[in-house]
């Protein structure tokens, strides 16, 4: 497109050619009003728009840019990668040694295979759970997102709370009918569901730690509860850590929440995307082999992909694993520390009330009374937050070159190549975004 056009004038085209202007929904800006930032490069830890301002990047492509955008040792893996072919179609050797990085990573798992996205990460992962127990029902909890496969957008968090939708238009009830919604962090609930239909469930889908409706940590002991419940009654765990594997720790947040040595629970099924891509399109589950090998060549559960295991994806996350070592994430942590702070103290000092929750280095902001006085614990909770104050502070932020996710429904992502220099830029625009949201006034 013609390099003079306006952002706006850029987004009307799009609209005429995309829906919602838009390949997935948050990015239209719908709860933050505005025109979305349409990018055209990313370089460490800052973004540029296609009208050549650069921005400090805080969403880090959703959580995959760990070692911030384009790094070169991860663009030359690609480039050299490309050069040997765009898609194969076969079996790769990088498939094998991506494999290997990722159970090394995490000591209960066996096998490993590799898809595109989380959502085929996910809707796999549940495909196996009913073929390894002969039951037909998923028990998800209200808030989590594990992608849009159809079974799994009851009570949605991510785009769909963004939206206020409770769903989606075009899922059927025979779709939805095996699905259980329960409250989060709530484990009578969890009891009183498998009381009643537990020889029908095959198995509790969960975020290892939610942050798609912000940022809510499992209560002390919720995921010890899951694990419980579902082995006592014959049904599996799976972990969805699309979000948090590899991106709180080498070994996600179950390694964050565990020793690796002595765990307090360890899940049937795991599934990863976001990080273990290094910013392409990569996605995998995993599991002991017993499980696992249910999968077609050697089960009867099916899945395929032609572009499963892509040279290209699997070369960035070898490189991305391999680089992504104790350094990496001691910086991570110590700059998401600095700027948790900072976001406290502004707000405090605007008397905003609120409330900051997090997990490891990903943290996510709630604002309201009932936030700050009680924290939020569940998906409800999340939605009761004065929502209305993000819109303002989002934006005066986005003046002030500093990108946040658009919705008050996301953490927040750093990367290592956050340094002081990009920490100070953030820190300088913090008192007038909060001020902005102190003066929000909600919609009559």
């Amino acid at each position: 497109m013609p390099g003079h056009l306006s952002m706006e004038e850029v987004f009307a085209r799009a609209c005429e050619l995309i829906p919602g202007g838009v390949s997935s929904p948050v990015r239209a800006f719908g709860s933050v009003g505005g025109t979305p930032v349409f990018l055209a490069s990313a370089k460490g830890p800052h973004v540029v728009d296609i009208a050549g301002r650069e921005y400090i990047d805080l969403v880090c492509s959703w959580g995959p840019a760990l070692l911030g955008h384009a790094h070169p040792e991860v663009v030359q893996a690609v480039q050299d990668a490309a050069t040997r072919g765009l898609s194969f179609g076969a079996p790769t050797t990088a498939e094998v040694e991506l494999a290997a990085a990722v159970k090394a990573r995490i000591p209960f798992i066996e096998k490993v295979r590799f898809v595109s996205t989380g959502t085929e990460a996910t809707m796999t992962a549940i495909r196996l759970a009913r073929g390894a127990t002969g039951r037909p029902r998923i028990v998800k909890f209200a808030g989590c997102y594990h992608g849009h496969s159809d079974s799994l957008l009851a009570a949605a968090g991510s785009g769909v709370a963004t939206a206020g939708l409770p769903g989606s238009s075009g899922v059927t009830d025979g779709a939805a009918s095996d699905t259980i919604v329960l409250p989060y962090n709530d484990p009578d609930a969890l009891r009183s569901a498998f009381a009643a239909d537990g020889e029908r469930i095959a198995a509790v889908i969960t975020e290892a730690c939610p942050a798609n409706m912000g940022l809510v940590p499992p209560a002390s002991g919720f995921n010890e509860t899951i694990r419980e419940v579902t082995r006592d009654h014959g049904a599996l765990m799976i972990f969805d850590e699309v979000l948090t594997g590899f991106r709180v720790g080498p070994a996600g947040y179950w390694g964050f929440d565990n020793s690796p040595d002595a765990p307090r629970y360890v899940p049937d099924i795991v599934a990863f995307g976001k990080v273990l891509g290094g910013g392409m399109p990569l996605a995998a589950l995993a599991a002991r082999a017993e499980i696992m090998d249910l999968l077609a060549p050697l089960g009867p559960v099916y899945q395929a992909g032609t572009l499963s295991g892509n040279p290209l994806a699997t070369a960035a996350g070898i490189a991305t694993l391999r680089l992504a070592d104790e350094s990496v994430y001691r910086r991570v942590d110590e700059a998401s520390e600095v700027l948790q702070g900072a976001v406290g103290e502004a707000l405090t000092h605007a008397s905003v009330p609120h409330v900051i929750q997090r997990a490891g280095n990903l943290f996510s902001v709630f604002f309201g009374e009932d936030a700050a006085a009680r924290g939020v614990r569940n998906y409800a909770e999340a939605l009761a937050q004065d929502v209305f104050r993000f819109a303002p502070f989002f934006h005066s932020m986005l003046d002030a070159g500093v990108t946040l996710p658009p919705s008050v429904f996301e953490a927040w992502f750093l990367s290592s190549a956050h340094d002081d220099a990009a920490l100070s830029r953030i820190l300088d625009a913090l008192p007038a975004a909060a001020r902005a949201a102190a003066s929000a006034r909600r919609a009559s």
